[in-house]
């Protein structure tokens, strides 16, 4: 089960702020101790920037082929390796430079594979800079908090601000829902509201904050769990056809949405749809039936947890800057995988300065970070990891719509709002325990 915790203030700003300085740049510095730290070797990172530098390990275990969130998984990876990849461009941390290009392994989004791989790579890497699900990360929580391993994770579950071995960024599921209903009743007016969910960790967590929504805003609610699809929708559209709740918060993936939200304009609903984090994607605008991308254009609206990758904030440019996108296109899932970034850059800066680059001094490190520099991808209270999950959890939410002339098809209404629910709801527990 998930257990809460405090993580300590940190030491004096000042005498830490020149310890991080001298530890991310790349001069005579001496390399941290790391005591035969998995994941930690004198010899040089593959493909070096600089071969005199030691190197750290990352590990990512993603949905990078046939899964429901390949498209999620692919560009967050890319955008991950690009991001250490400025660091390393930069001087590297302590002496050492990061790769996170050995061990990339593919889930598939299954949760046996998931674990599977995890065992494999476990004693290779210093940390996972990402492991994709939520349901798929609890699977492999014993190991973690057995192996001390600090992961970060591709998912936004609300049992994650209990984790002491789990490093998360962003807007929970949880309150990413309550500020999604809120948003419906105070933009729409609206007085009823159903969930369309996966039945796992991902959705249940989102049901549980629409919940709490519904009740404190005296809505009518239900839900209907489906499974992954796009052609596997029909139950979800006959229960709102059946319903017709005035809002449908969408709780799925990309392909589920173009499964859901045309059938059921066509069918004659006329409410409004949001959709959680992971169900955007720009092929939603292209797909082949023009009826359908009007449906979507016209009734859906989506939550986000940070801006669009075409944002103007120095973070935003410094991704573009790094990807490239030689051969690819602009996705608002390189901004996940860059965000997520951030906070792990920044508990290996910590643990450098305090000379231990070992598993245990990551996760000293984490409980004393009180402060992360997103570059303005996130508001500065967003990095706030020390004090208990209620006072350190990040509400803040952003509101957009589909719009062909953006580059990623997306564009921002609300700019980072919490609502009456999540602003006064206290996170004492998961919304959602983990299963």
């Amino acid at each position: 089960m998930p257990r809460p915790f405090l993580r300590p203030g940190r030491l004096g700003a000042a005498v830490v702020a020149l310890m991080l300085a001298l530890s991310a740049c790349g001069g005579p510095a001496e390399k941290a101790a790391t005591a035969g730290a998995p994941g930690v070797t004198d010899e040089p990172c593959p493909n070096a920037v600089d071969d005199s530098k030691g190197c750290i390990y990352l590990g990512v275990i993603s949905d990078l082929s046939s899964g429901p969130f390949h498209t999620l998984g692919v560009p967050a990876t890319k955008a991950q390796q690009a991001f250490w990849r400025r660091v390393n461009q930069q001087g590297g941390i302590a002496g050492y430079e990061i790769d996170v290009t050995r061990y990339v392994m593919d889930n598939k989004y299954d949760v046996d594979t998931h674990q599977r791989l995890y065992r494999q790579i476990r004693g290779k890497v210093l940390a996972l800079a990402q492991t994709l699900g939520s349901s798929h990360t609890a699977r492999i929580l014993p190991e973690l908090r057995a192996d001390k391993m600090i992961a970060v994770p591709a998912s936004w579950s609300s049992a994650w601000e209990f984790e002491d071995v789990i490093l998360e960024s962003g807007v929970n599921y949880c309150f990413e829902s309550m500020n999604a209903v809120d948003y419906a009743v105070d933009a729409w007016g609206a007085g009823s509201l159903m969930v369309i969910h996966f039945d796992n960790d991902y959705g249940r967590d989102a049901v549980a904050g629409a919940r709490i929504a519904a009740q404190r805003r005296g809505l009518a609610f239900s839900t209907i769990a489906t499974s992954p699809g796009a052609g596997r929708q029909a139950a979800a559209v006959a229960a709102i056809l059946a319903r017709r709740p005035q809002a449908v918060l969408l709780a799925v993936g990309p392909a589920e949405v173009g499964g859901i939200v045309p059938q059921a304009v066509k069918k004659g609903y006329r409410g409004r749809f949001i959709g959680s984090t992971p169900t955007w994607s720009k092929d939603l605008l292209e797909l082949k039936d023009p009826q359908a991308v009007a449906a979507i254009r016209r009734s859906f609206w989506k939550a986000s947890p940070w801006k669009p990758y075409a944002a103007d904030t120095p973070g935003h440019t410094a991704m573009r800057e790094g990807l490239g996108l030689t051969g690819s296109e602009p996705n608002d899932n390189y901004t996940s995988g860059w965000v997520w970034s951030y906070p792990l850059k920044a508990v290996i800066q910590r643990a450098a300065a305090d000379g231990e680059l070992t598993r245990e001094g990551l996760l000293k490190a984490m409980r004393q970070v009180k402060r992360i520099d997103y570059e303005g991808m996130l508001p500065a209270e967003a990095g706030d990891l020390s004090g208990d999950p209620d006072g350190a959890a990040f509400r803040g939410s952003l509101m957009s719509v589909p719009d062909p002339k953006e580059l990623t098809g997306i564009r921002i209404i609300k700019d980072f709002f919490v609502g009456p629910t999540a602003k006064g709801h206290r996170l004492t527990a998961p919304c959602a325990p983990l299963r």
